[in-house]
């Protein structure tokens, strides 16, 4: 595995990591995180693919865009993709990260050979309400003040709420999420929501060509776990619910969830 290597594209941070004539993987993290979320899979996975790992605008080490709506993700995603003169690639998302996958499916079916969505909330209704420490640095009055003064142990807590499990939450994912300003946290949170009321995934991905392989804790407390059977609707979806996992499965579960995925891209999707 040669050590990883990244460059500026677009303005986005983009971080090879594994072999360059490796086939390749696109990950996209989730909402205010960074390519640095998927840390304890990248070993694993960068043993048999060459790993693009992008931050997406305003998150990470790459800077606030002009939009954050989850189409023009998308578009500056595939700017990436063309650039590295990759595609059509497996493309999988965390979270929010799914949206951005699809958006780019939507828009650019060329560029992606088959998608991976892990613990992608499907449609508005499977939202569960969220655990406390995220409402109080989310919301008024308290969370434009605590977000700009938030410890590293406060930040590994606020992820932890979200595990089903005790996790270690990898230092430069807690480095590069104090890096994400509480104004773009809030804007993408916004932009992702307009874009699964607009239409849900499931039905967006129905109306697509692609393989698609759903990745959901069975114990996720930011949504409804039982959703995840709503991406049953899209034609040969495969989806996988890991017990005792809650939304993190890269950090509760990379050995499980890098053998899921090494799994489905083996089989030429």
């Amino acid at each position: 595995m040669s050590k990883y290597e990244f460059e500026r594209s677009h303005r986005m941070h983009v971080v090879h990591d594994g072999p360059r004539q490796a086939p390749p993987l696109l990950l996209i993290h989730g909402s205010g995180a960074s390519g640095a979320s998927w840390s304890p899979m990248v070993a694993e996975l960068a043993g048999h693919h060459h790993l693009i790992r992008v931050d997406l605008p305003g998150c990470g080490q790459s800077p606030p865009a002009p939009s954050h709506e989850v189409p023009d993700q998308a578009v500056r995603v595939a700017a990436v993709l063309d650039d590295l003169g990759l595609g059509p690639v497996p493309a999988v998302g965390h979270s929010s990260g799914g949206y951005v996958a699809t958006a780019l499916a939507e828009q650019r079916p060329d560029l992606v050979r088959s998608l991976v969505l892990i613990s992608t909330g499907p449609s508005p209704d499977a939202l569960l309400p969220q655990p406390f420490i995220l409402r109080v640095l989310l919301g008024p009055p308290l969370g434009p003040l605590l977000w700009s003064r938030r410890s590293d142990a406060m930040i590994r807590r606020g992820l932890s709420a979200t595990a089903a499990r005790p996790v270690k939450v990898p230092d430069d994912m807690v480095a590069e999420l104090r890096g994400t300003s509480y104004r773009t946290f809030r804007t993408v949170l916004r932009r992702n929501s307009a874009y699964i009321a607009e239409r849900s995934v499931p039905e967006r991905l129905a109306a697509l060509q692609v393989p698609v392989m759903v990745i959901f804790g069975a114990d996720d407390p930011r949504w409804e776990p039982s959703s995840a059977h709503q991406y049953d609707a899209v034609p040969n979806a495969r989806v996988e619910l890991l017990p005792g996992v809650g939304h993190l499965p890269m950090l509760e579960a990379p050995e499980t969830t890098s053998k899921l995925l090494l799994g489905f891209t083996a089989t030429g999707h």
